[in-house]
C-alpha cells in the first residue's frame, strides 16, 4: 500500500518478531542499525497510552552518500527510518517512506535514479524478510 509517500505493508509477525526479523535483515546486508525508538514507552512516560509502536532508523553510507550528492537536502530524511506498529485490531505493519518519492520531493535529478531505484528495491526486501 503507498499513501502519500508512504509504503505500508502487513506483517504475518508480532510486532517483536517483526523488529527481530527485521535488525537480523538489516545485519545480514551490511546496514547499520542507528536507534530503535519505542514510542509505547515514551507515552508510558509522558502518563498515556499507546499500542506497539517502534521507529528502526538505519542507513549505509553506499546507498545514502549517492542521494546526498545529487542533494544535500535529502540528509533531513536519512538516514532511513521504518516503523513496526500495531492497529486498534492488534493487526501489525511495517511502513516505510518510498525512496522515489523522497526523490520527487528533493527533485533529485536522473543521476540519482540509479541509486533511488536500488533502495527502492533494497527496502522492499527488508520489508518481506521483517513482515513475511
Amino acid at each position: 500500500m503507498l499513501d502519500d509517500g508512504l509504503v505500508t505493508v502487513p506483517s504475518a509477525y508480532s510486532v517483536d518478531d517483526t523488529i527481530s526479523r527485521f535488525e537480523a535483515a538489516l545485519q545480514a546486508k551490511g546496514v547499520t542499525l542507528f536507534a530503535k525508538i519505542d514510542h509505547g514507552a515514551g507515552a508510558v512516560e509522558a502518563g498515556m497510552t499507546l499500542r506497539p509502536t517502534f521507529l528502526l532508523i538505519f542507513g549505509n553510507a553506499r546507498a545514502g552518500t549517492p542521494l546526498m550528492q545529487a542533494n544535500q537536502r535529502i540528509g533531513v530524511d536519512l538516514p532511513l527510518k521504518a516503523l513496526v506498529w500495531q492497529d486498534a485490531d492488534e493487526k501489525v505493519w511495517l511502513t516505510y517512506n518510498d525512496p522515489a518519492w523522497l526523490a520527487a520531493r528533493h527533485r533529485l535529478d536522473g543521476a540519482a535514479a540509479e541509486a533511488v531505484t536500488a533502495l527502492q528495491k533494497g527496502l522492499a526486501t527488508l520489508a518481506q524478510d521483517a513482515a513475511g
